[in-house]
């Protein structure tokens, strides 16, 4: 296993291009005038972000990108309690770093306002469809236990690795196509947080939830994996092992 300082660079920068690239599609691509893409744009671009970086970093660290995914693993018994502050932390920063270069390229334009929350989730007035607080909690716990849930599977060791990445991808793009007008997709505090810093105002009010919710989200599904289908793997490999054991002994008389 790398060294914790390289699974921290390698969380740091592949935090960073999610946060650039994803909340850089919201704030420049989606509203370009004339070529905007929209919703179905934004999620794409934070499905090929986490795609991209799986194959750049996961080697390295993982590829969390994302404290609710660190910490959904660990409730799902694949990672250490001990590296996750290393992790959270790299995550948080890389996030704030990708979100101030993502500010340097927005003021480029005399057009460009923070009042519009600069790519911040938010609920009610805030929220794109105008939805309530208890519909966003829902949609992030759900969504994300779903996510962390397939990040599971994806990596499980009887998967073929090198789908991994994009079925992870392709996950986070549906989980955009959903909640997108609901919130503006959070599932990730690291990626919540940085906007909502520089943003302020409502922003900031808002955030708790973003960062409360998915982590919430990232339990379930990893203890839905561990204790219902990781159990009934093990299981299954244990049969599977008998039946084989079984097969031999008959052979052998």
């Amino acid at each position: 296993m790398p060294s914790l300082p390289r699974r921290f660079g390698a969380e740091f920068f592949g935090t960073f291009w999610l946060v650039f690239a994803g909340v850089g599609a919201v704030v420049i691509g989606a509203a370009f005038p004339g070529l905007g893409f929209g919703y179905l744009g934004v999620a794409f671009a934070f499905g090929l972000t986490v795609l991209t970086m799986a194959y750049a970093v996961g080697p390295i660290s993982g590829a969390h990108l994302n404290p609710a995914v660190s910490i959904g693993l660990w409730a799902g018994g694949r990672f250490r309690a001990r590296d996750l502050p290393v992790y959270i932390a790299a995550q948080v920063l890389g996030g704030l770093a990708g979100v101030s270069v993502l500010y340097t390229i927005a003021t480029g334009v005399h057009s460009f306002s923070l009042a519009g929350g600069f790519g911040s989730n938010g609920y009610g007035g805030h929220s794109p469809g105008g939805y309530a607080l208890g519909a966003v909690i829902a949609a992030e716990v759900v969504l994300t236990a779903f996510f962390v849930l397939v990040i599971h599977g994806a990596t499980d060791r009887r998967a073929p690795a090198a789908a991994a990445p994009v079925a992870i991808g392709l996950t986070l793009t549906l989980v955009h196509l959903v909640s997108l007008p609901v919130d503006g997709t959070s599932v990730n505090p690291a990626r919540s947080l940085a906007p909502a810093i520089w943003a302020r105002g409502w922003a900031i009010g808002q955030v708790w939830a973003f960062i409360v919710f998915p982590i919430v989200g990232g339990i379930v599904g990893g203890l839905v994996y561990r204790l219902l289908l990781e159990q009934r793997r093990v299981q299954a490999e244990t049969t599977e092992r008998a039946d084989v054991e079984a097969m031999t002994d008959r052979r052998a008389a």
